[in-house]
């Protein structure tokens, strides 16, 4: 009796902008999109703790070959710091550490948040998800290990203090790049206050190239189940993912070339000469990421046609 061939899924491709809802893992969200799509292949950009609410971008397919550039971008957050008590995991969902009867004013906080712009040096929280010889940390603290992280360099493009909650604590937002942990400068700015303090509500608004527009709620998308038309509909281009990058648009033929794996010879008055990344496209479809040197597009990242 033969076997019957598992299925490999659907042959969807491109970016869902993931609305998630607080309480529920990023690693489930994506296992839930998987699962409504039937995709063959899914991933994400960037995770949010289950605390945070907010834009979690999923890629489908061929779009998880453009996550790198996603978990480059600058993403936005909205966040609130309740003062007077600092956790373990630098949330509300951890347990106290340590207590102050300290509170701060508008302008103590002001003067503070001038520390927390531009390039600053960053110790991740315990409870994340860095390696230490192999290991998660968020592992080892859970294990009751003392962990240590050595600081790392973040950038804040952007830290606004935009209301206060009298004394009790402070909402701010926040655009910064790649390896920024919230968590980390609530703990540290309530340090630095000499009050502690923790988050207690962060949302994720952006992750570029990807706004508030974009975003869809899983509970919309869970009630599309079985209308593959209407889930489809929803679906980004991956290409969106490279609007950073150069575009070069490509005939027929050398869109075939490229999906065989060959340079092009980019022709034209406005051809690019030199980019160390640009993409290629063939009408609206992504067929490579790659370089152009001396005017020759070389293909790095070929793409399949899409599913959807």
């Amino acid at each position: 009796m033969s076997r019957q061939r598992k299925k490999n899924g659907r042959p969807v491709s491109g970016w869902i902008i993931l609305d998630k809802p607080a309480g529920i893992g990023s690693t489930e969200c994506v296992s839930k999109i998987k699962w409504l799509y039937q995709a063959a292949k899914c991933g994400h950009a960037g995770t949010l703790d289950p605390l945070a609410s907010g834009m979690l971008p999923i890629a489908l397919g061929e779009a998880t070959k453009t996550v790198p550039y996603v978990m480059d971008g600058a993403k936005t957050y909205r966040f609130t710091v309740t003062w007077g008590a600092e956790s373990n995991t630098d949330d509300l969902e951890g347990e106290f550490t340590q207590l102050s009867q300290n509170r701060p004013d508008r302008n103590e906080i002001l003067d503070a948040l001038e520390n927390y712009k531009g390039e600053i040096e960053q110790i991740p929280p315990a409870f994340s998800a860095v390696k230490i010889n192999g290991e998660r940390a968020y592992d080892l603290a859970r294990g009751g290990e003392n962990v240590e992280i050595a600081p790392r360099v973040v950038t804040i493009h952007r830290l606004d203090l935009l209301e206060t909650d009298g004394d009790a604590s402070a909402t701010f937002e926040c655009e910064c790049g790649k390896g920024t942990y919230v968590r980390a400068l609530a703990r540290d700015i309530g340090r630095d206050l000499g009050c502690f303090g923790h988050i207690s509500y962060l949302r994720r608004t952006s992750v570029s190239p990807f706004n508030e527009d974009d975003l869809i709620p899983l509970a919309e998308l869970v009630d599309l189940e079985g209308d593959t038309d209407a889930l489809d509909a929803e679906i980004l281009p991956t290409g969106i993912a490279l609007d950073d990058l150069p575009e070069i648009q490509l005939t027929a033929e050398q869109a075939n070339r490229i999906r065989a794996g060959n340079p092009v010879l980019l022709r034209g008055r406005d051809a690019i000469t030199f980019a160390d990344e640009a993409f290629a496209t063939f009408g609206s479809e992504l067929v490579a990421i790659g370089s152009v040197d001396k005017g020759s597009f070389n293909p790095k990242r070929v793409f399949k046609v899409s599913g959807v």
